[in-house]
């Protein structure tokens, strides 16, 4: 079943990950293209104040940049994200276009005072646009200037991100709970496939700290990953636990490899997602 009681690691990973092919699996995200021209994929983060959502966008712009990038700001003493309003992070690429994909990001997830889920379901149908100020205490209104009456699938969601920091897990409050359930079933009813990232598990789980690369042996780890499924009821296949950078000023070939690990399963739902509204809409019509 596992390792001995003596031991904090499983006999054998619970999912593998391919350490050593960096440079094949950045390269297959690279290659990415999207089904027509112009087509995006939009991936939206949320999750609690300070859980790591624009850290997680500053990682992936850095793995993709090949050197270090912070567009996104966070808060360098707490963490927390400055995030108050709907905001589109594009990656450029060496040749100065965008990669296809967008990763947005909105005011956190508070259980009384952050984001409204009523918001965050307007996000989901394509119906905000980027720069809005979201309300703590008022529901965005159809009439608003930021508000799309009619918005085209670029502007809707392809995937939902739920970003948790991984020792904060079984502090879990029943209202937040509630918020990622009430989220997952507008995301469910648009069929918008939905995925976890698990951030800062080195700081969760010592043994990790000491090496990246045990991160799918660690039981600590995988206790923490079924707890959180049980809790939200989304599937453990569907959660990724990563580190961000934080505190590093150069690349490390572990973290990429986690972050490339996540990157290219959010494309590959994205695009599901993606041929499904386009053979809905031809069966529709």
């Amino acid at each position: 079943m596992g390792g001995t009681a003596s031991t904090p690691f499983l006999d054998r990973p619970w999912r593998e990950i391919k350490w050593g092919d960096k440079a094949g699996v950045l390269q297959s995200v690279k290659d990415y293209r999207p089904l027509n021209e112009g087509q995006i994929i939009r991936i939206l983060l949320y999750g609690p104040s300070g859980a790591g959502k624009s850290s997680f966008t500053n990682t992936v712009q850095s793995v993709l940049r090949g050197r270090m990038y912070a567009q996104a700001l966070t808060d360098n003493t707490t963490g927390t994200t400055f995030t108050k309003k709907y905001r589109t992070y594009r990656i450029e690429k060496q040749d100065e276009s965008f990669y296809p994909f967008v990763f947005n990001d909105i005011m956190g997830l508070q259980s009384n005072h952050g984001v409204l889920v009523d918001d965050v379901k307007k996000v989901l149908k394509g119906h905000v646009k980027d720069g809005y100020r979201f309300k703590p205490d008022a529901e965005m209104e159809a009439g608003d200037p930021f508000y799309i009456q009619n918005p085209i699938d670029n502007d809707k969601v392809h995937v939902l991100v739920c970003v948790f920091d991984a020792g904060s897990v079984s502090r879990m409050v029943p209202e937040i709970r509630q918020k990622i359930k009430d989220i997952r079933a507008a995301a469910s009813e648009l069929e918008i496939p939905q995925v976890v990232v698990l951030t800062k598990i080195d700081q969760a789980c010592p043994e990790i700290n000491k090496d990246l690369k045990c991160v799918y042996k660690d039981k600590a780890l995988k206790e923490k990953i079924e707890e959180f499924s049980a809790n939200t009821g989304i599937p453990k296949n569907y959660i990724f636990p990563v580190k961000n950078y934080s505190e590093e000023i150069d690349l490390n070939d572990d973290i990429d490899c986690l972050i490339l690990s996540v990157l290219g399963n959010l494309i590959n739902f994205g695009r599901d997602c993606i041929k499904f509204r386009a053979n809905q809409s031809i069966s529709d019509d």
